[in-house]
């Protein structure tokens, strides 16, 4: 794959909803075609959650090189900004060495700003008085609740794709509109409207059959249980992390069960609701990957509704790849 785009660096990228078989695509295609992964998932960074965010195994992570997995502290911050300027060094190095690069994960806002571009490098100055504010009204009883209510009346297209306990992005998509008058939401179709900075392959793993999705997504919460996912939310509780880290705290998998650990209902309560709120998740990535021209989309699942042979699956993917075929 040495094609190249107006001399644009090539990449691949692989999205879809949690579950839908992004990470086992990304390995395939970076082995058809030498690649390396790059991880554009907001909390796969962070050491020592790796059953709830379900980190790559040491075996899928030895199959090819990934980047970006385990490389901060869950009190460090680590944002958009952040992930589009460490990604560019990180996809020129890769280009430079023949090596192509091959994107996967499911923050949507991250593969948005890299791609793009345009509207996220000249995104509103930050107001630091005005963070605080709204982070301490978050703080009462109630009052993420609140300010996701105030972004939805202002941006209500920000607000359905961002759950309410995401403090951290409510708060900035309010920022933003006080900044400079303009929603999150219009500054995001200023800048997937413009041209691509990549030579990109964008592939989306599609689910027609929903339940297929859900019932897959079941599963990994189960299998996450089996792996010792409460045993890791206890640990990292033991350790101090959650109170440093509201972000880790208000994780999917690991606020659940810091209820349940704090006797705030049954272990079995708590696990329906990690899978509630992973199919809301899932709900939330779809539409935003919906919303992208760039994505172009491969069935998961066959006519029947079950899931299609894996290898079928990658042979798509790789005939998109080469150009074999158009959508």
């Amino acid at each position: 794959m040495e094609r190249e785009m107006n001399n644009k660096p090539r990449v691949l990228a692989v999205v879809g909803a949690t579950a839908s078989g992004k990470t086992a695509l990304s390995i395939s295609l970076a082995q058809a075609f030498g690649g390396e992964v790059i991880s554009f998932d907001s909390m796969q960074v962070y050491r020592g959650m790796d059953i709830g965010t379900a980190t790559p195994t040491r075996e899928e992570l030895a199959a090819v090189p990934h980047h970006f997995i385990n490389i901060k502290e869950p009190w460090e911050s680590y944002s958009c900004a952040d992930f589009v300027t460490m990604a560019r060094v990180e996809i020129d190095a890769l280009t430079s060495r023949g090596v192509l690069p091959v994107l996967c994960g499911g923050t949507g806002l991250y593969l948005d700003g890299l791609l793009c571009g345009g509207a996220y490098e000249s995104a509103p100055p930050s107001d630091a008085a005005l963070r605080e504010r709204l982070l301490t009204e978050a703080s009462e009883e109630g009052g993420a609740f609140r300010l996701w209510e105030r972004l939805r009346q202002i941006d209500p297209e920000s607000a359905a794709a961002t759950h309410p306990n995401n403090i951290k992005r409510v708060v900035r998509a309010l920022e933003i509109y006080a900044c400079c008058g303009k929603t999150k939401s219009e500054l995001d179709r200023e800048s997937r409207d413009g041209e691509l900075c990549y030579d990109a392959t964008v592939i989306g793993l599609q689910y027609q059959n929903r339940d297929l999705l859900y019932a897959r997504i079941d599963h990994r919460v189960e299998m996450m249980m089996a792996q010792g996912l409460l045993d890791e939310v206890r640990t990292l509780e033991a350790e101090g992390l959650f109170a440093r880290s509201p972000t880790a705290a208000q994780a999917i998998g690991y606020k659940e069960l810091l209820g349940y650990l704090r006797g705030e209902g049954s272990l079995e309560c708590a696990v329906q609701d990690i899978k509630l709120a992973t199919r809301h998740y899932a709900k939330r990535q779809m539409t935003w990957f919906r919303g992208r021209s760039y994505v172009r989309w491969i069935r998961a699942d066959g006519e029947d509704g079950t899931m299609r042979p894996f290898g079928d699956i990658l042979s798509d993917a790789i005939a998109l790849c080469r150009g074999e075929v158009t959508q």
